[in-house]
Parts: structure tokens; sequence; C-alpha cells
């Protein structure tokens, strides 16, 4: 899928629109902390079904999925890719509800630079210097933040990695994104209905046995999870590589300030240096992402983080 070289403003709408609701997402998440992790991915999974299934009715883009169960090599990637989006979610959901969102804000934040370096491994790209400088310097962060804390902060590279690898094995599903995600959440629905079915046999249930709030914000777990993705996948079109390189950094940022003035997460010495670093960056990534695109005719599209 290729991007636009111009921006429009409907595209740009559509992006600002799902990294926001994005950047909410934690105070969802933060309602749902007396769930399990578990519990909660299993009905963003369910949930996601239909509404997956009926933006692609309206699409007119079903016979796309009827090719896709019927290709072994499509479902076997799509079962990678379900499997690193379900980590991505699983680590996300816990870092919120465990009082760790700074750590989720850090590995969205650190997400652009370990794609850099992911594609200087895997497929042979060659980061300019400033790229270079800047992946070495979110490194450092990430070193001074394992020294301070004695331990290596993992739901951060937790995230970035899962997320890394699971845009990395996108590119090579043969399906558009919408097609994509519904392929994933369809091949995860058989494990989603099997942790609902133990919740319920067990006691355990949050929904529909439980309260009536944890109910309907259960319900509304598919909404939240497609709604933001098939929105950006709509802008992203209709972007350049270059403003949606900006745009992405709108969620982290919601995140880190949610964590520190609504969650009253504390924000030790460590972090006071490691941010402003991986901040600093990221200015030297975008700069040098920006003066790449003009180079560029025809980018492709940059994957969000998904949370």
């Amino acid at each position: 899928m290729t991007a636009t070289n111009e921006d429009s403003p409907r595209g740009l709408a559509l992006a600002v629109t799902a990294y926001v609701m994005w950047g909410f997402l934690p105070l969802y998440m933060k309602a749902l902390a007396h769930v399990p992790p578990t519990e909660v991915i299993a009905h963003r999974v369910i949930w996601s079904v239909p509404i997956a299934a009926a933006i692609l009715l309206a699409m007119g883009r079903t016979a796309d999925i009827r090719a896709a169960v019927s290709s072994p090599r499509t479902l076997g990637m799509a079962a990678v890719t379900a499997a690193l989006i379900s980590v991505n979610w699983g680590i996300y959901v816990w870092a919120i509800g465990s009082g760790h969102a700074l750590d989720a804000a850090l590995g969205y934040y650190i997400n652009p630079l370990f794609s850099v370096a992911l594609g200087a491994l895997l497929l042979g790209e060659r980061p300019r210097g400033a790229q270079l400088f800047a992946i070495a310097l979110a490194a450092v962060a990430v070193v001074v933040l394992t020294v301070a804390a004695g331990k290596i902060p993992i739901a951060a590279l937790g995230l970035t990695f899962s997320w890394g690898l699971y845009a990395y094995f996108k590119k090579s599903l043969p399906v558009g994104p919408a097609q994509g995600f519904f392929l994933e959440v369809l091949l995860l629905t058989p494990l989603a209905l099997a942790i609902m079915a133990w919740t319920f046999v067990n006691g355990q249930s949050h929904f529909a046995s439980g309260s009536a709030p944890d109910t309907w914000l259960l319900l509304s777990a598919g909404l939240v999870t497609a709604l933001p993705l098939i929105i950006y996948a709509t802008g992203a079109k209709l972007l350049r590589l270059s403003t949606i390189g900006i745009l992405q950094y709108i969620a982290p940022t919601m995140i880190f300030l949610t964590a520190v003035f609504i969650f009253d997460e504390p924000f030790g010495t460590a972090r006071m240096i490691a941010f402003p670093m991986i901040w600093t960056a990221l200015v030297i990534y975008t700069v040098s992402l920006i003066r790449q695109s003009r180079r560029k005719r025809h980018p492709d599209i940059i994957l969000p983080h998904s949370v």
C-alpha cells in the first residue's frame, strides 16, 4: 500500500482522530484495571470480529477473506501477526492496569527507532547518520532506566519489540489492513471464546455476571480496538509519510501526560534524564524522516502503534 505525496484535510482529520482515540485509551483501560488482562484481551478479540466484518461488508471486500482462508501461507502469516498483536495488547493492558503507563509511553516512543533498527537488521536498509545517532541515544536512555531501576524495563521493550515485529510481518501479509485485522481477530477467536468460557465456569467472569459498568466496558472493547485502526488506515492513505511520522507521537505523549498528571505515576530522576533523551532522539529521527521523504515520490505508509 502506498501513501499519497500530498496531505489532504480529510486524511489529517482522520489520522489525528485515530491517534487522539489511542491517546485516551488508558482511561478506558484503567477503568478495567480490576479485570484480568487475559479477559480484557478476549473481549477485545470477540467484539472486534462483528465490527470488522461489518466494515468489510460495507467495503465489499469479503472475497479477499475467502481467498485468504483458502491459502495456507496467508493463514500462517496471519497467525504470526495475530500472536504478536495479542502479546502487544496483553502487555499494554497489564501496564496501564498495574501502574506502568509511563512504560507504555516509553515503549511507543522508542517504537519508530526500533523499526529503523529492525529494517537495518532484517531488510538490509541503511540508516543514515542522524538515524543511527537517534537509535544510539534511545539505547542509552534505556540503559539509564535499567541502571537506575536495577532491572530492564521489560514492559516498555516488550511493547516496542512486539509491535515492531508485528509491523515487519504485517508488511508481508498479502491483504489490506482491514482484511488483515479481521483475519487476525478471527484466528484468535477460538482462544478468546475458551478464555471467556473458563471465566464463566469458574465464576470469575466480569461480563454479564459482573457489574453493569464492567459488562458495558467489556462490550465496548471491540469498538475501542477496531474503530481507531480503521480510521487510521483510511486517513493514512491520504497523508505523506513525513506527516504520519510526526502525528504518531500524539498517542504516546497523551499516555505520558495521563500517567503523570492523572494516574500520578512517579517521574523520578532517571526518567527525567531518559525521557528527554528519547524526545531528542525522536526530533532527530523526525527531521531525518522529513528530509528523506522529500526525496521519495511514493513512500510506504508507517504502521501506527497498536494499543
